[in-house]
């Protein structure tokens, strides 16, 4: 029987989620590329007044991506301004959020506090929820969006026909907003579950139960809205683009891909939820026929759920790690489920082990981060963070031995300080800012936010700098092939350093405006930091964006 000891306040690990993942997700320690699709069209948002219609960063429209990952990142700037914290914010909310309402699923589903604790325990622990939280893109609206309908579900599934309403309503609410989150991919899943409540051997549920009016309308207007909005707007066109992205360009023809991208999908599906599905090996057969016995339902709509993901995932042109988040709170759920019933954790070898190697792995993280920022001067946060994980080592320790049964939280703290503890080392890939550069330049420069700037390099610096701008300056990406074409159109002009050579500057004022690190040179950058040596390094290696501004030919 599983110790009192193990369950958990979900309110303290979602506060210790966005404490410990905060460092690593709120600054640009790690940049993933689609961001820019949604911070751009932010930024010009809120320039134009135009809350409906996305566009790039070159003012090309866009309509590939439904609308609430736009809106996430608007409320972000809005709330706390056009920078880095309002771009991500809401998505480490979000990831946050899905930790606790991992353990109210598991409640509704159990009626168990000790699953419901170990349930939001994994998915705290699940690398691709951390990441996806550190990232201003769908995939952790859509897990949240996805469990919150996941929940609605689960009552339906435990009540039948005598559950309350408030499951259908959360059933559909959160099917329609996962919709606006990412279009067809949370329709599929939703289809399915639907399917299964109705015609599922063990406990269907009637088509009077299911067919809440006043809910399926709520949630149709809100599904609905943007995708009538942009037909009214912009004509039967950005259908177009939008069906090229969800089908057309992402489904893939050929069989081998198909095995590849699935064969994929299934090692990492088991990848993510290590250690904690290797601790379910040993009494694995037993324990999941006794659970079949105990609630086949769940346990059939999980399977469905994690096949149709494997599915989707196989069918993809690319496939991508984060695209099996949608369905891995209901998988933590019925992981935890098994482990519960199947007494994992008495067997402590086991989970010292996992344990073991998680802290090893902190420790490593710590001393290389020491051994770069030592000579540092005025970094207290850094110190902070090392206070932080030096304290967390010392109560793992005493843990260990006075505490056995609480290791199982330590396994999901450990994860999270993973991630705190790499970002005192990735926060230096990050610098120098070559949005906060640029932004000096241009106050000091005393640039006329009136004239739009143009901008020639790498598209993720480009949006690195229009959103350090801000509302007040209109940067434009101009087109690879044929931007000197039209540069003739600029007063003033950003461009990357390689570039710059096959341009004519003779009419130009020519100025450095940032300078950041070559991924090529970074362990020579790391070894460097904080010597002399750097700085020259930097400068000799460093890419590099200039400001030009027209001469004035009075």
């Amino acid at each position: 029987m599983l110790s009192q000891e193990l369950r958990i306040n979900p309110w303290i690990l979602m506060a210790a989620f966005m404490v410990l993942v905060g460092p690593f997700a709120l600054n640009f320690h790690m940049h993933y590329p689609d961001e820019i699709y949604y911070r751009d069209a932010a930024v010009k948002m809120l320039q134009n007044g135009d809350f409906l219609t996305t566009y790039l960063g070159s003012g090309e429209l866009r309509f590939k991506k439904p609308i609430l990952t736009y809106w996430a990142v608007v409320a972000g700037f809005k709330l706390f301004g056009v920078n880095e914290f309002g771009s991500r914010i809401f998505f480490l909310l979000s990831g946050a959020m899905t930790v606790g309402l991992t353990f109210w699923l598991g409640k509704v589903l159990f009626r168990n506090e000790k699953i419901a604790s170990v349930s939001a325990l994994i998915m705290t622990a699940n690398p691709v929820l951390i990441l996806s939280s550190g990232r201003s893109i769908p995939d952790v609206l859509l897990v949240l969006t996805m469990t919150i309908s996941a929940i609605g579900f689960a009552g339906l599934l435990r009540d039948g026909d005598q559950a309350s309403k408030k499951y259908s309503w959360l059933m559909y609410l959160g099917l329609a907003l996962a919709f606006e989150v990412k279009g067809l991919p949370a329709a599929a899943l939703g289809v399915l579950g639907f399917l299964y409540l109705l015609f599922n051997p063990w406990r269907r549920v009637s088509w009077k139960t299911l067919l809440n009016i006043p809910a399926l309308l709520v949630s149709l207007f809100i599904a609905l809205f943007w995708f009538v909005a942009m037909w009214k707007i912009h004509g039967p066109t950005y259908l177009d683009s939008f069906l090229e992205d969800q089908v057309g360009i992402r489904v893939a023809s050929r069989i081998l891909l198909i095995f590849q991208n699935g064969l994929l999908a299934s090692v990492l599906l088991i990848a993510i939820f290590v250690p904690w599905i290797l601790l379910a090996i040993p009494a694995s057969k037993n324990i999941i026929v006794k659970c079949w016995k105990e609630n086949a339902a769940f346990f059939g709509f999980a399977i469905l759920w994690g096949l149709a993901i494997l599915a989707m995932g196989a069918m993809t042109s690319k496939f991508y790690e984060r695209y099996l988040l949608p369905v891995a709170p209901v998988l933590a759920v019925w992981l935890g489920w098994v482990l519960v019933r199947g007494g994992a954790f008495n067997r402590q070898k086991s989970i010292k082990i996992s344990l073991g190697v998680l802290l090893f792995v902190i420790v490593i993280l710590a001393g290389f981060s020491i051994s770069i920022n030592s000579g540092e001067k005025g970094t207290v946060w850094l110190r902070l963070q090392w206070l932080i994980g030096a304290l967390f080592l010392s109560y793992a320790a005493i843990t260990w031995v006075g505490s056995p049964k609480k290791l199982p939280k330590l396994i999901a703290y450990s994860f999270l300080l993973i991630f705190f503890m790499l970002s005192t080392i990735t926060y230096h890939i990050s610098l120098p800012h070559q949005g906060n550069q640029v932004w000096s330049y241009v106050e000091k420069a005393q640039i006329n936010p009136e004239l739009p700037i143009g901008f020639v390099g790498n598209l993720h610096a480009g949006s690195k700098i229009r959103m350090s701008l801000g509302t007040s300056y209109h940067l434009v990406d101009l087109s690879r092939s044929g931007w000197k074409n039209e540069v003739a159109q600029f007063e003033n002009l950003i461009i990357e350093d390689r570039m710059l050579d096959s341009l004519d500057t003779s009419g130009f004022e020519v100025n450095q405006a940032s300078v950041s690190w070559d991924s090529k040179q970074i362990p020579d950058l790391l070894k460097l930091y904080g010597k002399p040596e750097f700085d020259l390094l930097l400068e000799s290696t460093g890419r590099k964006y200039f400001f030009l501004s027209r001469k004035n030919d009075f």
